[in-house]
């Protein structure tokens, strides 16, 4: 027979609001790249599981459109998704000023006109495809005074990101680890004092202030700790895109999402250095053989 609580339907756990960008707002909290993929229907297919309302695309001719002439844009949905322009591949300042204008000009010619928003991105080399730190506050500065939403890559050096915040970025986003690697988190201290620096008002920051984990992801709990540590979101692409099965990949993302933005806000037990009983001892009645 089945309790009236066990008949009871469970219920459904909030999910996390929108999170605002500048004058931008996005649903999802997990934002994918659409770069790596094996062909684009299974781009395409990716994206949808990932429950991604937000996707970044590289506006370099180069990047935009691939060796049979064929643009990206084509294969996405513009109705559902909405393209965030990012200057992968720029190794110098003035290069990535000139790709955001450029990428500025495509999302006007696909009907959105004042949609100036931009992932920077200006790299120091291309094996470590490290971000230039001083490339990339000054390319900061020149596009936030074009009026430019600057969404800024960056390491995980906690001064670096205060510096981009006072330069005007409206979000600092710092590496987990190097585009690519799928290490995953390689410093979480660091970038909770990111976190830090940048929310806490006794360190004049902002608790709204959004800072979204970007690059190295390649599990879902990669994800997670990076929403557990108080990451607003998190930007991948290539540990859904080179996973064995992208999509499948891109779902179990989504879940850990939203599983870690939840965990975080829920607080979790103190960690103690002994045990705790889940019962108490109080009241307990001993039994002992032979009485």
């Amino acid at each position: 027979m089945t309790s009236d609580l066990m008949a009871s339907p469970v219920p459904t756990p909030p999910l996390a609001p929108t999170l605002a960008l500048g004058p931008f707002s996005i649903s999802s909290r997990l934002v994918v790249g659409t770069g790596k993929y094996r062909d684009y229907p299974t781009m395409q297919a990716a994206i949808d599981a990932s429950g991604a309302d937000v996707v970044t695309v590289a506006v370099r001719r180069e990047r935009l459109v691939d060796a049979e002439g064929r643009s990206i844009l084509d294969s996405l949905d513009l109705k559902r998704l909405t393209i965030l322009p990012n200057t992968a591949g720029c190794f110098s300042a003035d290069d990535a000023v000139r790709v955001a204008r450029l990428g500025r000009e495509i999302l006007d010619q696909l009907g959105n006109p004042g949609a100036n928003w931009v992932k920077l991105e200006v790299l120091g080399d291309k094996k470590t495809l490290l971000p230039d730190p001083v490339g990339t506050l000054e390319a900061c500065r020149e596009l936030v005074r074009d009026g430019f939403t600057v969404l800024c890559y960056s390491s995980d050096d906690p001064i670096m990101a205060v510096r981009l915040r006072d330069a005007g970025a409206t979000s600092v986003m710092p590496a987990g680890s190097p585009i690519g690697s799928g290490r995953g988190i390689a410093n979480p201290s660091a970038i909770a004092i990111i976190l830090e620096l940048l929310k806490d008002r006794e360190h004049g920051g902002d608790p709204s202030y959004p800072v979204i984990v970007d690059a190295g992801v390649g599990t879902p709990s990669d994800v997670t700790l990076a929403m557990e540590l108080g990451a607003d979101g998190v930007l991948l692409n290539t540990g859904i895109a080179h996973a064995k099965d992208p999509i499948a990949m891109a779902h179990a993302m989504r879940l850990a999402c939203t599983s870690g933005y939840l965990g975080a806000r829920a607080g979790r037990i103190p960690r103690k250095k002994f045990a705790t009983a889940s019962s108490p001892w109080e009241g307990v009645i001993s039994y002992i053989p032979g009485e």
